[in-house]
């Protein structure tokens, strides 16, 4: 016997009409909505679903994996310039930076994605943001400093209330500075940058590790050790002081001040040894 369609029981009478708190009644939650007009960077729409849900401004994503990312850090962390501006105006940022559940702002999920244009709108727009640390202790430059985006550092470095030298001075838990980011991750043009700004090569973190010793690679080593040195005569020409050569306890590893004129800096990094005049002649009259 035929069965009638219409005498079968089901918890649910359609697909459409499941019980979800993403689409209840077949319509899609506006909180979610909102997030995926974000991805698609579609800042007119964003700005209609605010419009309507004004209480959806910060809209912390609650899922698994969402960290309790609000929308704003969402858009910059893709990069999305429009919908920052959009956010910011509207007082997204009006009581103090948004933080998700690392204690990461808006600013320092853009730095570590290298977003230089989203930065830079956001250091204008809240300079002492740049000073806060997640719960880590790592700042954005030292974020920035780890993904190897040395335009973004220096718009950081130029922004910082506190000024470049102290910013390349703060730590996190572990004492690592930004350079030991840099380092570690053989970032040769944060290296320069940081080092023109004073950050300190000797600092040494809670495991008693230099920069130096977090050197991605032997020349990454050969190149920051020369940056150091360079540094260092740069800075005793300053103070009127006598530039002094130290002796390597490496040979072949670090030189003179003349040495870091561009043929000679590549092969050094090349690993070739550099014969000076003086050395030839006594090789010759052996």
């Amino acid at each position: 016997m035929r069965r009638d369609p219409q005498l079968v029981v089901s918890p649910f009478p359609s697909s459409r009409a499941s019980p979800s708190c993403d689409n209840i009644g077949g319509m899609i939650d506006p909180s979610i909505r909102v997030r995926r007009a974000i991805h698609a960077n579609d800042q007119l729409l964003v700005r209609r679903i605010l419009a309507s849900h004004p209480l959806l401004l910060h809209n912390p994503d609650t899922s698994d994996a969402g960290l309790s990312n609000s929308n704003l850090h969402l858009a910059a962390s893709l990069g999305h310039l429009q919908i920052c501006q959009l956010l910011v105006e509207a007082g997204h940022e009006k009581d103090g930076p948004a933080l998700n559940e690392n204690h990461e702002t808006a600013l320092m999920l853009a730095a570590r994605a290298g977003h230089i244009e989203t930065v830079h709108y956001l250091c204008q727009a809240g300079p002492a943001w740049i000073l806060c640390i997640d719960i880590h202790g790592r700042d954005a430059i030292m974020e920035a400093s780890r993904g190897g985006h040395d335009t973004v550092v220096q718009i950081l470095l130029t922004y910082i209330p506190t000024g470049p030298e102290e910013a390349v001075q703060r730590a996190d838990k572990e004492g690592n500075t930004a350079l030991h980011f840099a380092s570690s991750n053989g970032h040769l043009l944060v290296l320069r940058t940081l080092l023109a700004a004073g950050a300190d090569a000797d600092h040494k973190n809670i495991w008693c590790w230099t920069p130096v010793a977090y050197s991605a690679s032997v020349q990454a080593e050969v190149y920051l050790k020369n940056l150091i040195n360079q540094t260092k005569v740069q800075a005793q020409a300053a103070n009127g002081q006598p530039q002094q050569t130290q002796a390597s306890p490496r040979k072949g590893r670090l030189g003179t001040p003349d040495m870091f004129k561009r043929g000679q800096l590549g092969a050094m990094a090349s690993g070739l040894r550099l014969v000076r005049e003086d050395d030839h002649e006594k090789g010759r009259s052996r």
